[in-house]
């Protein structure tokens, strides 16, 4: 039998705090695994695109995933799909999870902490693209460390209201204001235009970029990566991508000590995530074992 997770299941089981360790202990890990993560995204003769990740593997847990995503910019939601849990014994198929949900978890949480472990003390926050995975971010650092004011920019005049309203923050007109009154700058969109440039920056501001995740995408410009301390969760996914230079670390290895991140108070950096196979796992696996613990979901069969 296999269990199925849906949006109001996942959001049921699933809380920022258990998340967070789950990816924070990922990104110590993950690397130890032999076989490394892909990506697989190809163009459709439809307004989207289709993007397949595999196999999420984590050395401690004895299952994998296989997500299939289906991206379509202008739809609401724009990012819908199914994550497969399946036993590492035999292949059974243990769970099938809302893929939107997971994706925003997962990206937003795991932004969150590369956010918390890269920016300096600066506690104002701006948010570019009011987004699911905006939320996650706000809600996972607000975990992590103290957040003074919040400025929020958006295309959509009444998202990014919606946005402050929730957070007590206020809106902008514009990304580069957002840049100028926030010391960490957290963009989540769609955008293959730069929003941001050096001189919209200034010293010590980090910026955490999650619209980077496939080709043509592009939220930062290249004088602005160029200035910063870049860190990314994966060089060769990332370099796949093509809109980046090449990273100065991965945040595995600032989790590890094995690279300092920031090292001083006027640094500029930037993380700039392309989302990793094992961190659908890390929250999958986290959210089927609390949905058996408390008797979450429905149980289906699907070979009968």
């Amino acid at each position: 039998m296999t269990l199925l997770l849906t949006r109001t299941d996942l959001e049921t089981v699933l809380d920022p705090a258990t998340c967070l360790d789950a990816l924070r202990d990922g990104f110590s890990t993950a690397d130890s695994v032999p076989i490394a993560g892909q990506r697989v995204r190809t163009d459709l003769p439809f307004p989207g695109t289709a993007t397949v990740l595999i196999p999420g593997l984590l050395p401690r847990v004895p299952a994998y995933t296989v997500k299939v995503n289906a991206k379509f910019p202008g739809a609401r939601p724009a990012l819908r799909g199914v994550i497969c849990l399946h036993s590492g014994t035999d292949g059974e198929l243990l769970a099938l999870l809302d893929s939107a949900t997971v994706t925003a978890w997962r990206t937003g949480l795991a932004a969150a902490l590369g956010t918390h472990l890269l920016a300096g003390q600066g506690e104002a926050v701006g948010v570019i693209g009011a987004g699911a995975q905006a939320e996650l971010m706000v809600q996972g650092l607000a975990a992590l460390r103290p957040r003074g004011a919040l400025v929020v920019h958006d295309t959509s005049a009444d998202r990014a209201a919606e946005f402050a309203a929730r957070h007590g923050g206020r809106v902008l007109s514009s990304a580069a204001e957002v840049a100028g009154a926030a010391g960490i700058v957290l963009t989540a969109t769609w955008s293959r235009e730069p929003l941001l440039h050096l001189d919209d920056t200034g010293p010590g501001r980090h910026v955490t970029s999650l619209g980077v995740d496939e080709p043509g995408k592009a939220e930062l410009a290249p004088d602005l990566l160029d200035a910063a301390l870049l860190v990314v969760d994966d060089r060769e996914l990332a370099a796949g991508v093509g809109v980046l230079r090449e990273a100065d670390a991965t945040l595995g290895e600032v989790v590890r000590g094995e690279h300092p991140g920031r090292t001083a108070d006027t640094d500029l950096t930037v993380y700039a995530p392309v989302g990793m196979p094992w961190q659908d796992l890390a929250l999958a696996w986290t959210a089927y074992g609390r949905a058996q613990q408390e008797g979450v979901g429905h149980r289906v069969d699907l070979l009968a």
